[in-house]
């Protein structure tokens, strides 16, 4: 009976049909990719890749009709023919029209788990980017703050999570990695300032961990990026602003649009330099500069290449955190340092090819190599003349790392009965080698070495995920992760050290999701998953009882829907557990556990169009976090926020007239474990202007609208100050941006 079941379910997926398209701009040719595509009276769809290339698979033979939609593009759709085993193909072209929110549908049926797709689509054309800074924060509920006015990586808020530099959101560009392990300053240190916003062209964002692509570091979630795969147009663009603040990009396209009978093929290049003194007293001398180019074709009918290799490098003077009572007792003003000679650099050069290739049997292969070659050296001074009362406590930290990595997944569709079974299977491996040093110096002279050696760090992963709908508007998806990681350490001064060492642990993630599509408007969904964050590499080898992945474990249930054609609302009520909150103190070289901690909240997104031409936006984020083994009073995870809001008005004016009133809000929490010491929340204004032509735009925007004296990264510090009899511990902080304004001018060609 088995076999004669088998046979049939061959037999029927014999009989089946694929259809495969294009979509493009019906003006200039230029491929769509994430426009939604779907047959017209049929449940299920699919969207656009990169080249705006679709496929939909197990179609029974007969008569469709296809509709392609997209934000700011009308809707078109065409009746094709699909015969058995064959394949038919179409292409759709659309026109630009006006953005309407009523066009929106809020399912993701090839990708369920980006339950933030819909959000992040409208973000893509109405929220404004006019800096690095306002990448990640792209990421609806996600809150950054900066150390060392644009040097570093910032420090993430998310979830409720103080997540450092990164130890608990995981972050992509194309595929490329950006959280570091057991780096010289933070565990999954993530500096994404290698990227040209200008460039950016789609986020996926992933809330929790419930998807199986990422491993470590997605314990609050995962924001993927991708560059653009070709330019509208090639771009010149200038800004200049206050402190001394200048800017140069230039975007070039390296190919034109091909004819319609020619496989499709995009190359560009991108460069960008940026100079600032910055607002602190101590002029910061900061500059960057990138480059970038890409290349995306498609090599055959079955076959597509992608090869980007990008370069990036920083120098920067930093003023450092302050004390409250420098300020108070008249020491510094608002924006002066204790240590002056504080600064750094990095560099991180990017390589990378994607190789995907369309296999028999509805199967898609696609298969990623990468690397990385990163130095980073930088100067703190966390706790001025506590160690040492006559030279100071600065410190040296430096990271130069050699970064390789491959990452494969072969998905395929079958026929099971009457329901199509999407499998995706994950295989991949990452390692890093990189030389880390800890370092005391006294004004960016080192004097002696406190921990210098080389580590050795690799995972190797697989993943296999399945996608089924149980029933026409019910869909599971299921999955399960496993992951190895071996550690090792060698400390130069000695190999016998104690510090020195091996190690190795591995984990399995298991999760399942339900998704429930009420209607084109409504999807309701239950997610659950394992995750985990890794230690660094030297608390491993050097501590037997050290805890090296711990786990994390988290549920949510909620949706997205639209009450009314022109809103689009995404909420969800979740919760978190963590095996052991994970702090890497960077002036010390040493990890602290803080111990199991539990975290529960809401967050909700709603993008709204007024009128015509007025949208409105909301990002709004509860959540209440405690640290589980300790007592009543003593159980605070310091600097974990409990609400943070983003959210604006949008103007979007037929003319090329576009402006934006922005603002960002985070509550005061608790500095430290008893709530002795409070860091100190803030309400900012930003605004954006713009006029856009064919052929040039120009804008202005504006920070801290209202000049506010708000505070960036803020710790509860020990510390001494100069001639100072004893220790002080209380609040410290960088300053955050007083009133900045910038004009900006491009010109398209």
């Amino acid at each position: 009976m088995l076999a004669a079941w088998g046979n049939g379910l061959a037999a029927q997926a014999q009989n089946t049909a694929v259809l495969r398209g294009s979509v493009a701009d019906s003006a200039s040719g230029r491929p769509l990719s994430g426009v939604s595509v779907r047959l017209v009276d049929r449940v299920g769809g699919t969207v656009a890749d990169e080249l705006g290339q679709f496929r939909l698979t197990g179609l029974p033979p007969g008569t469709y009709v296809v509709r392609a939609s997209g934000l700011g593009f009308g809707a078109r759709q065409q009746t094709v023919m699909v015969a058995a085993n064959q394949t038919a193909t179409v292409a759709l072209r659309l026109p630009a029209t006006t953005l309407t929110l009523a066009e929106v549908t809020v399912a993701q049926p090839r990708d369920p788990n980006q339950s933030l797709a819909v959000i992040s689509n409208i973000d893509k054309l109405l929220r404004p980017v006019n800096s690095a800074q306002d990448l990640l924060p792209l990421v609806p509920g996600l809150v950054i703050a900066q150390h060392a006015g644009g040097g570093k990586a910032e420090q993430i808020f998310v979830r409720g999570f103080d997540a450092d530099h990164g130890t608990d959101f995981n972050v992509s560009i194309d595929g490329l990695p950006v959280n570091m392990v057991s780096h010289a300053h933070g565990q999954g240190y993530a500096d994404f300032h290698f990227v040209i916003p200008e460039t950016v062209d789609q986020l996926r964002v992933y809330k929790g961990p419930y998807t199986a692509r990422f491993g470590d570091f997605a314990t609050a979630g995962a924001g993927e990026f991708t560059t653009k795969t070709r330019l509208d147009q090639s771009q010149v663009k200038l800004e200049v602003g206050r402190f001394d603040t200048r800017r140069a990009v230039a975007l070039l396209n390296l190919l034109p649009v091909r004819a319609a009978k020619q496989r499709p093929a995009a190359a560009y290049v991108a460069a960008e330099y940026t100079f600032t003194n910055s607002y602190f007293d101590a002029k910061q001398h900061f500059k960057r500069f990138n480059g970038l180019a890409k290349y995306t074709g498609q090599l055959s009918d079955r076959t597509s290449l992608m090869v980007l290799g990008s370069q990036f490098g920083s120098q920067w003077d930093a003023s450092g955190q302050i004390p409250e009572r420098g300020i108070r007792d008249g020491l510094i003003s608002r924006f002066g340092s204790i240590d002056p000679t504080e600064g750094g650099s990095t560099s991180r050069t990017n390589a990378t090819a994607v190789l995907t290739t369309d296999l028999p049997h509805n199967a898609v292969l696609r298969q990623q190599v990468y690397y990385t070659r990163y130095d980073f050296n930088l100067f703190s001074n966390f706790t001025f003349f506590l160690n040492d009362p006559v030279n100071g406590d600065q410190i040296r930290q430096t990271d130069a790392r050699n970064l390789y990595g491959y990452t494969g997944t072969y998905s395929r569709d079958w026929q099971v009965g009457s329901r199509m079974l999407r499998t995706v299977a994950g295989l991949g491996t990452r390692l890093d080698d990189t030389h880390i040093a800890l370092r005391n110096s006294v004004r960016r002279v080192v004097r002696d070495t406190i921990r210098a050696g080389r580590v050795y760090e690799q995972n190797v992963n697989g993943y296999l995920e399945g996608t089924i709908g149980l029933t026409d508007r019910l869909t599971l998806n299921a999955a399960l992760r496993a992951d190895y990681f071996r550690f090792a350490f060698r400390e130069d001064r000695t190999a016998a050290d104690s510090a020195s060492g091996k190690a190795g642990k591995g984990r399995v993630s298991p999760k399942l999701n339900l998704y429930y599509d009420v209607s084109p408007a409504v999807q309701l969904f239950v997610r659950s998953g394992f995750g985990f964050h890794s230690n660094d590499a030297r608390a491993v080898v050097s501590n037997a009882t050290a805890n090296v992945l711990p786990r994390a474990i988290g549920y949510e249930v909620g949706g997205t829907f639209k009450p009314v054609p022109a809103m689009v609302v995404n909420a969800a009520l979740w919760v978190l557990h963590l095996q052991d909150e994970l702090v890497y103190v960077g002036d010390e070289g040493v990890v602290e556990s803080a111990g199991r901690t539990r975290r529960l909240g809401f967050d909700l997104s709603a993008r709204y169009q007024l009128t015509r031409l007025l949208f409105a936006d909301v990002d709004l984020n509860l959540s209440r976090g405690r640290l589980v083994d300790e007592p009543d009073g003593a159980n605070r995870i310091p600097l974990a926020p409990s609400l943070t809001s983003i959210g604006g008005l949008t103007l979007r004016a037929p003319g090329g007239l576009g402006a934006s009133l922005r603002y960002r809000h985070i509550d005061s929490r608790a500095a430290n474990e008893d709530n002795s010491v409070r860091a100190r929340g803030y309400f900012l204004l930003d605004a954006v202007v713009s006029y856009t032509k064919s052929r040039f735009q120009v804008g202005a925007s504006i920070e801290n609208l209202l000049n506010v004296a708000w505070n960036q990264a803020q710790f509860d510090t020990t510390t001494r100050l100069r001639n100072e009899a004893a220790p002080v511990s209380e609040l410290h902080f960088t300053p955050g941006t007083p009133f900045y304004a910038k004009l900006n001018a491009s010109v398209f060609f």
